[in-house]
């Protein structure tokens, strides 16, 4: 199995990376923690504060008017930016869950969909099975999916018929079959991964292959469906929380780093980090 050097650090001193995407020649990103959405220049080797986001963001998007749509996990809406730089409700998804929601994809047609945690991670709770929320272009939302373990990274295939969805704690990828209005179907495993590897961010390249980050065993994986893992990258003593294929040609892999999961030590320490190394595969698809 192949093994891809390791990362090189580009950006130091985040509290806790999340959500990257590729966007308009610039990699996009949540500091979850910090309460801030970052906007990363390769040309430049400098990231800006696009938006600060006091109920923690997540999962980043665009709607089809080319708006950037985010995901605010502790109040549970989604939010969209506007011209002028503030921050809009599209929706409030309080009532599904009492527990954070996290990461997003956002379709061609602008459906969004959004992951949930299902339980109090950070107190130590049993994890449980929740729900993966649709929120139409218009704000109106339901339930797509349910009895997830953790639904986490989403992709969709470039034709627009898949969206593969990471589940964290089942340690598996999950497919379902977009449909009409989107609503998801043929729910089917995609990936049961091994050795204690499990699903944090997702990305998905030109192969029809997923990369994961997997930070329990501190590494990205280029994933097959099936589960055959076609290459790895150590990511050290460091967690892999996230990753996104970027630059111009769609060949680098940028991988958001952390220390620990730990919400007051992560505001308090900054050891976050975003990293990024060559791979052979250009990214595809969304995000």
């Amino acid at each position: 199995m192949p093994l891809v050097a390791g990362p090189e650090v580009v950006l130091a001193g985040l509290a806790f990376g999340e959500g990257p995407r590729w966007h308009d020649r610039r990699l996009w990103f949540s500091d979850m923690y910090a309460g801030a959405v970052l906007a990363f220049d390769p040309t430049s080797s400098t990231a800006e504060t696009v938006v600060e986001v006091p109920g923690s963001p997540s999962g980043l998007g665009w709607a089809p008017d080319g708006s950037l749509l985010i995901v605010s996990m502790d109040d549970r809406r989604l939010l969209r930016l506007d011209a002028g730089g503030g921050l809009v409700e599209v929706t409030d998804l309080s009532g599904y869950t009492e527990h954070p929601i996290n990461d997003m994809v956002v379709a061609a047609d602008g459906t969004a969909y959004i992951g949930s945690f299902g339980f109090d991670l950070h107190a130590g709770e049993s994890p449980r099975t929740t729900v993966i929320l649709a929120v139409a272009p218009d704000g109106t939302n339901r339930v797509a999916a349910d009895d997830l373990s953790f639904p986490n990274g989403m992709v969709i295939t470039p034709d627009g018929t898949t969206l593969v969805v990471g589940e964290s704690f089942a340690a598996r990828l999950t497919a379902f079959t977009i449909g009409d209005g989107g609503e998801l179907g043929d729910r089917r495993t995609w990936a049961t991964l091994e050795g204690g590897a499990m699903p944090d961010g997702i990305c998905l390249d030109d192969a029809g292959c997923i990369w994961v980050a997997s930070p329990g065993t501190r590494e990205c994986l280029r994933v097959r469906e099936g589960g055959e893992i076609l290459d790895r990258v150590p990511t050290g003593d460091r967690m892999a929380i996230a990753c996104m294929l970027g630059d111009d040609d769609r060949r680098t892999l940028y991988i958001l780093t952390s220390k620990g999961l730990d919400p007051l030590k992560a505001r308090e320490m900054r050891t976050g980090r975003l990293e990024r190394v060559r791979v052979e595969v250009p990214g595809a698809g969304l995000p």
